[in-house]
């Protein structure tokens, strides 16, 4: 009987952290259809796959990220350690598509740990279903948020005021001056 409570206790466990780890995946990478135009796009949480070759969206993203050239002078200035990163993005957005790819480069080129990056797709209304975008104050996409020990030390929206790669060592830079 002792063995058997094991066994119960052991499955029962299995089965509860797999349903909690398929909760979270529901709107991983969640293609819908905009409204709008009728074609595909992006909803909740979406990683980097989605922007690879061979997918809906890779038309562009590939273009603009191999097209980029970011100052490697300025690149060498950042200091990302330590820094988590919150993008919020629409991939049915002109903006998105030309800034997040160059982002990717950036973040490629400073060897950055995604793990430290949350990739939200939102809908035009600014909205992902089952997650609370609003927390993040998103006007215009995509934004860029950098938190450094849970605290928000600042914010791309939409367009660099220079290039993102400036942008992000201005960041960078006042946070370390505090």
């Amino acid at each position: 009987m002792k063995n058997f409570n094991k066994l119960f206790f052991l499955i029962s466990v299995f089965l509860i952290i797999n349903i909690i780890n398929g909760q979270e995946k529901i709107n991983l990478n969640k293609l819908v259809i905009d409204e709008k135009t009728n074609k595909p796009m992006l909803i909740g949480i979406c990683s980097r796959e989605n922007f690879s070759k061979d997918t809906t969206f890779s038309w562009w993203f590939e273009s603009e990220y191999d097209y980029y050239q970011p100052e490697d002078s300025i690149i060498q200035l950042i200091n990302l350690d330590s820094v988590k990163i919150v993008c919020v993005m629409g991939t049915w957005c002109s903006d998105s598509r030309r800034e997040v790819p160059h982002f990717y480069k950036i973040l490629d080129l400073l060897k950055f740990d995604e793990t430290n990056l949350k990739m939200y797709c939102v809908d035009r209304k600014k909205q992902a279903e089952g997650y609370d975008i609003d927390q993040y104050v998103i006007e215009r996409v995509p934004t860029f948020i950098f938190y450094k020990n849970d605290s928000e030390i600042g914010r791309i929206i939409e367009t660099p005021q220079e290039t993102l790669e400036r942008d992000m060592l201005k960041i960078i830079q006042s946070n370390q001056e505090k």
